[in-house]
């Protein structure tokens, strides 16, 4: 099962998100937690990101994407998961 739950913030999909993790089991996979557990990382990619956004900067698009990727790889997300906050915009998306 693959889930994307998308929307403004405030509009509620933390909410949602931990209500349908209640019913599946599967991971919820969130941008903002993967931009702070890569930067957790000493890895090329967390200072990538690290970079960004200690310069008060949005993260660019295709590193976002790469962020994701590499999140959806990981062996917990085989199963199914359910992305919230992205994508963010028309190239996310593609």
């Amino acid at each position: 099962m693959r889930l994307l739950i998308f929307g403004p913030q405030g509009a509620g999909k933390g909410t949602q998100s931990a209500r349908l993790l209640e019913k599946f089991d599967i991971p919820v996979i969130s941008t903002g937690d993967m931009f702070r557990e890569a930067v957790g990382f000493d890895s090329d990619l967390g200072k990538k990101v690290t970079e960004y956004l200690d310069a008060g900067k949005l993260v660019p698009d295709e590193l976002t994407v790469e962020v994701v990727r590499e999140r959806l790889a990981q062996p917990d997300a085989a199963e199914g998961f359910l992305i919230d906050g992205f994508p963010r915009n028309p190239f996310q998306a593609e």
